[in-house]
Formats: structure tokens, C-alpha cells, sequence
């Protein structure tokens, strides 16, 4: 981009340039190395929803879906916060299709934030929220989440401060990105309290809901089911992570009618709609039965544990990962200092791309010396990753 074109851009998006997930793949392609960097699997999801995917599109189902989405997904995520989450939407009104996860909060955050208002989140959070809150002319309030022997925590002091007069919603994801740490009903109950004492709307990014390992602290739990919050909570996931099919780009919003409504308005002006021979197919992934959803957990936390043990081995200081597709670790053991030099210098020294944290925190030196690993890949990346780590 030229100083021209840059100058062309409005000042709340100049911070913003290409995303470091685009970034490290880019690198990865150039250098041919292993890519452990971007968060997306490298095999398909259940034929059932692919061949339910190529029966709508040969069926006809190839222009627009309905605003909100097609009736049967909306039915599908109903049926499923039923089944997973105890929780009652109603698929006509509390329920809308969005492009992806990032759509759905982009659309939230535009729609319930005036210029000035803030919204607290928790660094280091996923790169979109910065840039959908500056969007929004809205004003983020960080709460850092620290890394330690266990893993990451915040203070609860911290947490309080980040609230004021201002305050319009928090911006919650769990399991978390990209720490891997999914927040204890202790925690949720702090923020709900918060978010109750503040009159704040609670924005929840839960597109990893079904993949909480077996050995975290706590199993994932909605903040909406907390007392008194599903009435103002706005709940999103998406079927890419749980289904691998992150390009399908179909995620939803549940919650009260007033704040869905609120946010299909927004939606309607970003994408209209989206994705409509896929949406169908996505409501039949969402019929799978219970064994599917242990079977995909089991399997990445299988991975997991392997991919650990191999950057145990190659120096490197894991933090624990209770969920997500991705694993942190401490680069001190190995001499870095400055985790954006050392996954840049990364595909030259061992042929592996791994994502520098730092660039997720306002607080830059909290995650100065952490970088993350993606382990959604086939048994076979991960082995020659590990293969390629060793020369450390």
C-alpha cells in the first residue's frame, strides 16, 4: 500500500494493517515450512454435512437464504443450545445466520455501541475484536489474562477497574483463544456480576464449545445460563471449528429478540446473506450424534498432548491448553526475547511457522516471550513438525 492510499484510510483503521494469521501463512508458502500458525484443519468435516452441501447446491438452493437464515439451521441451533447448554431460543427471532463467527460479532458491537462507549475484553484476545471495536468508534478496556505454571488467570481487581459509567459490553470468548483457557464458573459469575452491577451486555465468542479437553478445570458453560444473563447476553459460534469447515464461513447469534434484532439490522448492511446451499448442510453436521462431538474432542487432544511433548522436548516451556485448537509456550528456555523475531526467524532455523501472541495484547510485554501452535492438523504434519522442532 502507498503513503497515498494509506492516507486515504479513515484513522481508527490505520493501527489495522494485514491480519499476522494472513502474515505467517504468507511466510509459510514462501519458505515451505510446516504451518502451525493459522488456526484451521487440514482435513473436511462429516460427509454427511459435504454430501448434504452438494445435494443443495445441485438442488437448487443457490440464491438468497432467508435474512435471518434458512429455517432448518435456525431450528438446528435451537435444538442444539437445548441439548448442549440448557438453554431456550426461540429459532424465529432469538436466532440469526451470520457470516462466520467474526461477522456475528462485528455486527453486535456496531450495533449496540455508540462512539465513546467501551467494552471491556480480555488480551490477548482474537485480532478482529480490536478492529471491530475502532469500527464502532467504541473505546476497549483490556483485562490481561497472565500466564503461569497452571496456565492463565486475571486479577479480579483488574477485572473491576476495567468497568465504569462507559461500559456498554464485554467481550467474552471461552474456551479462549489464544491461550486455550476456558473460564471456571467462578470467573463467569465475577463478569456476570459486573455485567449486572454495570447494566453491561455480555458478547460471548464460543465457537470452541465442544472442544474442552478432558482434564481442564471446567467443562465449558455458557455465560448466558448464569442467572439473570441470557437477557443480556448475544451467544456466537460458528460450524467451521467444530465441523472443519472454517471457509464455509457459517456462524449464528443467539439471544433476547431485542438484541438479535438489533444486530440482524447491522448484519443485513455487512453481508445481507450468506452461504445459502451451505447453511442446510451445516444443520445436518448439527444433527450428529454425541459420540461425534467426544470422538473430535478426543481426537485434538490427542494432538495436543503430542504436539507438547514435542516442544517440551525441543526446549521450549508449555502452558497448559485446556481447550481450543491451540497450545502457547514460552520461548525464555530457548534464548527469545521477542516472540515476533523468534516466529520470524522460525522457518529459516527449523522449517515450522508458528503465530507471535504479543500482537494480541495491548500490554505488549505480558505476551512478549509466548507464542502459539496450532495442532488441528493431520497425525502426519504434527510428527514432521515435531521432526523439525528438534533442530532447536
Amino acid at each position: 500500500m502507498t503513503d497515498a492510499t494509506r492516507d486515504q484510510l479513515v484513522a481508527r483503521m490505520r493501527p489495522f494493517g494485514t491480519t499476522i494469521f494472513a502474515e505467517m501463512s504468507a511466510l509459510a508458502v514462501r519458505t515451505g515450512s510446516v504451518n502451525l500458525g493459522q488456526g484451521f484443519p487440514d482435513t473436511d468435516g462429516p460427509a454427511a454435512m459435504l454430501d448434504a452441501a452438494a445435494a443443495a447446491i445441485h438442488g437448487g438452493r443457490n440464491q438468497y437464504p432467508p435474512g435471518p437464515g434458512v429455517p432448518e439451521l435456525r431450528a438446528a441451533v435451537s435444538a442444539h443450545q437445548k441439548a448442549f447448554w440448557g438453554l431456550d431460543y426461540d429459532p424465529d427471532g432469538e436466532i440469526i445466520v451470520t457470516a462466520g463467527a467474526t461477522e456475528a460479532i462485528a455486527a453486535s458491537i456496531l450495533a449496540l455501541c455508540e462512539a465513546g462507549d467501551e467494552v471491556v475484553c480480555f488480551e490477548p484476545y482474537y485480532d478482529s475484536y480490536a478492529a471491530s471495536i475502532a469500527l464502532a468508534g467504541a473505546v476497549r478496556r483490556p483485562v490481561t489474562l497472565r500466564a503461569h505454571a497452571g496456565g492463565y488467570g486475571f486479577d479480579p481487581a483488574e477485572l473491576r477497574a476495567a468497568f465504569g459509567p462507559r461500559t456498554r459490553l464485554v467481550l467474552l470468548n471461552s474456551p479462549h483463544n489464544p491461550t486455550g483457557k476456558v473460564f471456571t464458573p467462578d470467573e463467569l459469575a465475577q463478569i456476570a456480576a459486573l455485567c449486572e452491577e454495570f447494566d453491561a451486555v455480555a458478547v460471548t465468542d464460543e465457537v470452541y464449545e465442544h472442544l474442552v479437553f478432558t482434564d481442564a478445570d471446567a467443562p465449558h458453560m455458557p455465560i448466558a445460563s448464569l442467572p439473570g444473563m441470557r437477557a443480556r447476553t448475544l451467544q456466537i459460534s460458528s460450524a467451521g471449528k467444530t465441523f472443519s469447515c472454517t471457509g464455509w464461513k457459517i456462524g449464528w447469534i443467539c439471544g433476547p429478540r431485542d438484541l438479535v434484532s438489533a444486530a440482524l439490522r447491522v448484519k443485513q448492511f455487512l453481508t445481507f446473506v450468506n452461504a445459502g446451499p451451505l447453511q442446510p448442510a451445516v444443520a445436518v453436521a448439527l444433527d450428529s450424534p454425541p459420540s461425534y462431538y467426544e470422538a473430535f474432542r478426543d481426537d485434538l487432544q490427542r494432538k495436543r498432548d503430542r504436539l507438547c511433548e514435542g516442544l517440551t522436548a525441543a526446549g521450549f516451556a508449555v502452558l497448559r491448553s485446556e481447550g481450543t485448537y491451540f497450545v502457547t509456550a514460552d520461548i525464555t528456555p530457548l534464548g527469545g526475547t521477542d516472540g515476533v523475531d523468534f516466529c520470524l526467524a522460525l522457518p529459516e532455523r527449523c522449517g515450522v511457522v508458528a503465530v507471535p501472541t504479543q500482537v494480541f495484547y495491548d500490554d505488549a510485554t505480558a505476551g512478549r516471550h509466548i507464542v502459539r501452535f496450532a495442532f488441528c492438523k493431520r497425525d502426519e504434519v504434527i510428527e514432521e513438525a515435531i521432526t523439525r522442532l528438534a533442530r532447536l
